[in-house]
């Protein structure tokens, strides 16, 4: 479709203006972060490093961090390896419901986060907890894992679309074993495809505060539910700037290396 040059001109205008109100409050909450003054009058007088340390300094902030990178492996791990496997079994086999599978798959990353909250505090309490298992770090993993599995198993489900099935064929018909044909055809050409899907469930992983609200534990805080929990503080706020800077980075730095490494593909989101 070709378009004139107002309208070319027009979406342009509409794109900048998008991008404006998506990235200049992050950017504000950077420089913030080494705003001298403790209410952020703006503009900034003078700029300190000073709420870094003291940022680097708080216990709290630490462990809420360390608990956020142990979710985030945890259900980058299960994501890994129940999209890989759904992936292979929804391109590779024929089977009744194989589109119902899919979709039941792709739909917790659609559904709002505090329906997925609630269905999962519902579901721990019925049936988890009176096994024995209450809520901790591991429910907070599981809960992540719902809609992390997503991204592995879109970008999987791609490439193996994408590569189709010839290589792994001529390997079998080489005489390869199935073992042998998965690690010299199979896993290097879906390898970038598993590194975008865990950089990405990682990064959803992370940053996830309405689902961590419902299925976190007694003294389980992510560093999100700490920021939120730290928020309308007066004294803590110079360090909430500075931890929400931090997260800002360790969120985009994923997302951003997934877009290198499978391009397109890596192009999935939670709404």
């Amino acid at each position: 479709m070709t378009l004139s040059p107002s309208a070319r001109w027009a979406l342009r205008a509409v794109m900048a203006l998008g991008l404006f109100f998506i990235y200049v409050p992050l950017l504000l909450v950077l420089v913030n972060s080494f705003n001298g003054d403790r209410t952020f009058g703006w503009p900034p007088h003078d700029f300190t490093t000073r709420w870094w340390t003291a940022a680097w300094n708080n216990g709290g902030a630490r462990d809420a961090l360390w608990t956020s990178v142990k979710a985030g492996l945890g259900a980058t791990a299960i994501a890994l390896v129940l999209g890989t496997m759904i992936a292979f079994a929804v391109q590779r086999y024929k089977f009744f419901g194989r589109d119902t599978v899919s979709l039941l798959v792709v739909l917790p990353i659609a559904l709002p986060g505090i329906v997925t909250g609630i269905a999962l505090d519902s579901a721990w309490r019925s049936v988890i907890a009176p096994l024995g298992l209450g809520k901790g770090l591991f429910s907070v993993v599981v809960g992540h894992a719902t809609f992390c599995v997503v991204t592995v198993y879109n970008n999987v489900l791609a490439r193996l679309r994408r590569s189709g099935v010839s290589f792994e064929e001529a390997s079998a018909d080489l005489g390869a074993s199935p073992g042998q044909t998965f690690r010299y055809i199979t896993f290097p050409m879906i390898r970038s495809a598993l590194l975008a899907g865990g950089l990405l469930a990682f990064a959803l992983s992370f940053d996830e505060i309405i689902v961590t609200t419902f299925t976190a534990g007694p003294g389980i805080q992510t560093l999100p539910i700490w920021i939120f929990n730290n928020l309308f503080r007066p004294n803590q706020a110079p360090v909430v700037n500075v931890v929400a800077a931090v997260l800002i980075v360790l969120s985009v730095l994923p997302v951003w290396l997934a877009q290198r490494v499978a391009g397109p593909e890596a192009g999935a989101s939670r709404t």
